[in-house]
């Protein structure tokens, strides 16, 4: 398997930050770059890899406290659905309401849409655009490795709040049953806040889908 994984918890929300990286080419993907770009970089450098792609899973500013850095240090292109980029632009404002500040990020290069495939290295993984927890999020789902790196969609126990501006508890919940629920059980479930899950585990035990799989 070319597929690599590094979770690192950053910033004052402790958000998971991702290096999902091929192997066999050496090619490497940031996956919501939280906090810390110089701790993210160089964890990528200790394994040889090159970081050729940062991934938004949304906007959310404890998603994007690193990204004005990681930029300036890789130059690396941006990927974010583009219905993200109103909240992209207001994360430095939605920090200070937290008493955090972060330098204000850039806008993405490339605009994402739901079935897109991407090429890191040899690994494909394929968006699935996943409304609700906030505008414009998308999922990374590598279907031959079975992961998907689902920002704040589902959590071991729990789901994404929807209680920020933006967020909607109905539309949040067809996401999880259309577009996570319909994936295999061992699904690795890479969440932006927490430990890895299933999907399997999260169907059979998490209190949130019981509504959910009880219609299946």
């Amino acid at each position: 398997m070319s597929l690599s994984i590094i979770q690192m918890s950053l910033g004052p929300l402790q958000t998971n930050c991702y290096v999902m990286a091929c192997t066999e080419t050496g090619q490497a993907a940031i996956v919501d770059p939280a906090w810390d770009a110089r701790a993210i970089v160089r964890a990528a450098q200790e394994q040889g890899w090159a970081i050729s792609h940062i991934l938004l899973t949304h906007a959310h500013f404890d998603h994007v406290g690193g990204l004005a850095r990681l930029k300036e240090l890789t130059d690396a292109p941006i990927y974010a659905h583009p219905d993200s980029a109103p909240m992209l632009a207001q994360a430095t404002a939605a920090a200070s309401m937290w008493g955090i500040h972060i330098d204000a990020p850039p806008p993405a290069d490339h605009a994402l849409a739901d079935g897109d495939v991407l090429a890191i290295g040899n690994l494909r993984p394929v968006v699935l655009y996943t409304p609700g927890h906030a505008p414009g999020h998308v999922c990374f789902h590598l279907p031959a490795d079975k992961v998907i790196f689902d920002g704040d969609v589902l959590f071991q126990g729990s789901i994404g709040r929807t209680d920020l501006p933006g967020g909607d508890f109905s539309v949040l919940m067809a996401s999880i049953r259309d577009r996570l629920l319909p994936l295999p059980d061992d699904t690795l479930v890479l969440s932006g806040h927490g430990a890895a899950t299933t999907i399997g585990e999260e169907r059979r035990q998490n209190p949130f889908l019981t509504d959910l799989t009880a219609e299946e």
